[in-house]
């Protein structure tokens, strides 16, 4: 029987990782452009990965950098973060979480057509009312749609297709390297977007945020790919990403003072009890 208790731990772990992230980019985009932040953001995460091969003796295996799937994952990733960035401008903030919390939906069916994974119908269930409980949080309007939401949805289906296709790295591949790969490749498309867009001063503030910021990034990428790596179901693991919006929530509080309404606070319940339901089933199952 498949033991995914390791793969929920590290997505769950990922999941809050990025949300403090996150939470120090919005800081820090009040003040500096954002793709010209998750650029220097990027090349701070590429020195604490590097930093990290040095430590572990890891990069001796640097060259592992160039398999196919790692370059791949690293342009997926970046297509995620970017092409959803976007995306963003043009869409409210609850639309575009709304897309981008379908991501275990996506990796659910993905994982089927691609992993040939066993999802039955209580698992389809239980991902499906999460989803609603998503939007029961976010509580999005018909008319804010239009077609900026499917280019997020596009960018939310990169990131499920990178998830994915993370199964299939050799068994031997160091987990760091995936991650050095990552960000490298996320800090050059980003500098790329700066060179045309144009450089603008940063505060020592904003650049404390966004260094806060890119030791998160680091962790969480290691904790991802940890997580995608662990032989586990992602239908099951990639479900825990529904627990982001429990974060941000609890952030959002504390940090700007939001505060959720009752039809907020019931779709908490039930994104809780859906995740509650899926480890109960995988406990019987076991």
């Amino acid at each position: 029987m498949i033991d995914n208790r390791r793969g929920i731990l590290a997505m769950s772990a990922s999941v809050l990782v990025f949300i403090l992230n996150d939470a120090l980019m919005k800081l820090v985009a009040e003040s500096v452009p954002a793709v010209q932040a998750i650029g220097v953001r990027g090349a701070f995460a590429t020195l604490w990965c590097g930093l990290a091969l040095l430590a572990t003796g890891t990069w001796r295996r640097l060259g592992a950098i160039w398999h196919p799937l790692v370059l791949v994952r690293g342009v997926l990733e970046s297509g995620s973060a970017f092409i959803f960035l976007i995306a963003l401008f043009h869409i409210p903030f609850g639309i575009a979480t709304a897309v981008g919390l379908s991501s275990p939906l996506m990796i659910t069916v993905l994982a089927v057509l691609i992993l040939n994974e066993d999802v039955r119908w209580r698992r389809w269930s239980a991902v499906a009312v999460g989803f609603a409980g998503v939007l029961m949080v976010i509580q999005p309007r018909p008319d804010d749609l239009s077609a900026w939401t499917w280019v997020a949805l596009a960018g939310t289906f990169c990131g499920a297709l990178r998830d994915v296709l993370s199964r299939n790295f050799p068994r031997g591949l160091p987990t760091l390297v995936v991650s050095f790969a990552t960000a490298v490749i996320v800090t050059l498309v980003g500098f790329g977007w700066i060179l045309v867009e144009g450089w603008q001063p940063i505060s020592l503030k904003a650049l404390g945020y966004i260094v806060a910021a890119s030791l998160l990034l680091a962790a969480g990428y290691q904790l991802v790919v940890l997580a995608l790596r662990s032989g586990g179901e992602l239908s099951v693991i990639g479900t825990f990403r529904y627990t982001s919006i429990l974060w941000a929530l609890a952030i959002g509080h504390v940090v700007w003072g939001e505060v959720p309404n009752t039809l907020a606070t019931t779709g908490i319940v039930v994104i809780v009890a859906s995740g509650l339901y899926i480890l109960h089933r995988e406990r019987v199952r076991r």
